[in-house]
């Protein structure tokens, strides 16, 4: 009996978050470790699933970076990085859209389908989700050309409403569009932080493949909670560097634009959204303004 007792007790401790995101929507930046391993990722899609049955509307967006790399180097084509972003000439384009768009995006949905999610996949060039125009990145060496790499200047909410507001869940690939119809490739945390930001959500979680943001470079000790003027100062130090820059940038913007709460989780711990939304500890670094 006392097993079970427990089993009730996990369940009154979710009660009051239940209560306050009812309603509400949540944005899943889904990418890591969590969208390779096969048992990671069905924990992620019943979590993704039991928040839309509780009564939230979870709002997807994922990566693909492994997928990319992996078609690339089928097709004789050098990946390239610059500040944790992928350089995407013409080619890198065409790949990294046919496998967002056309493979990544279907398996999640499929996933969640089969659990009964009733997931539904676009990407951000379907109804002018993501408007974009073309990334001038700004490094130590002065203008990267970064090619068919997207700033993002719009997000037209529309369709991600009418389908989240619904019984569905919206499954965002990070692809964006230019007033040319061009399409460019577009960092999946960025992404994210826009829609999360454009939707006022209640809260941005991003599944990474570390515990959260670290004291420091050398440091093992995990940061629980961070204010926007210490991650400034943490990235100006050198103490957050590489693919955790855009991470944090979109969390910042977010919260700035009206989030309430993003979490920077990892995605390697099984059952891990729920751990840190219905949870009284939580686990990863949560940012706040």
């Amino acid at each position: 009996m006392d097993k079970y007792i427990k089993k009730a007790g996990i369940l009154i401790e979710a009660l009051p978050y239940i209560q306050k995101l009812a309603g509400k929507t949540v944005v899943i930046k889904y990418g890591g470790n969590a969208m390779i391993n096969d048992t990671l990722k069905e924990k992620v899609m019943q979590d993704i699933t039991l928040l839309k049955y509780v009564g939230v509307n979870p709002i997807v967006v994922h990566g693909g970076g492994p997928d990319i790399s992996n078609a690339l180097t089928v097709h004789g084509i050098e990946s390239k990085f610059v500040d944790g972003l992928r350089v995407t000439d013409k080619a890198t384009m065409e790949v990294a859209q046919m496998v967002l768009v056309g493979k990544t995006n279907k398996e999640i949905v499929s996933a969640l389908n089969t659990i009964s999610g009733n997931a539904v996949g676009i990407s951000g060039i379907d109804g002018k989700l993501i408007e974009c125009e073309k990334l001038e990145l700004k490094t130590d060496k002065g203008i990267s050309d970064m090619g068919y790499v997207g700033k993002i200047t719009k997000i037209n909410t529309h369709s991600l409403l009418m389908l989240a507001n619904d019984r569905y869940i919206p499954v965002v690939a990070p692809i964006g569009v230019g007033t040319d119809g061009q399409s460019y490739n577009v960092n999946a945390d960025t992404v994210a932080g826009a829609i999360a930001a454009a939707l006022k959500a209640e809260k941005l979680m991003l599944l990474t493949d570390v515990a959260g943001i670290k004291e420091s470079v050398d440091s093992d000790e995990i940061i629980y909670e961070a204010s926007q003027k210490r991650i400034f100062e943490m990235i100006e130090k050198g103490e957050i560097n590489g693919g955790m820059i855009p991470k944090v940038l979109s969390c910042i913007e977010a919260i700035d634009a009206g989030v309430n709460r993003v979490h920077i989780i990892d995605g390697r711990i099984p059952h891990c959204l729920l751990l840190e939304i219905f949870t009284d500890t939580g686990i990863g670094t949560m940012i706040t303004a």
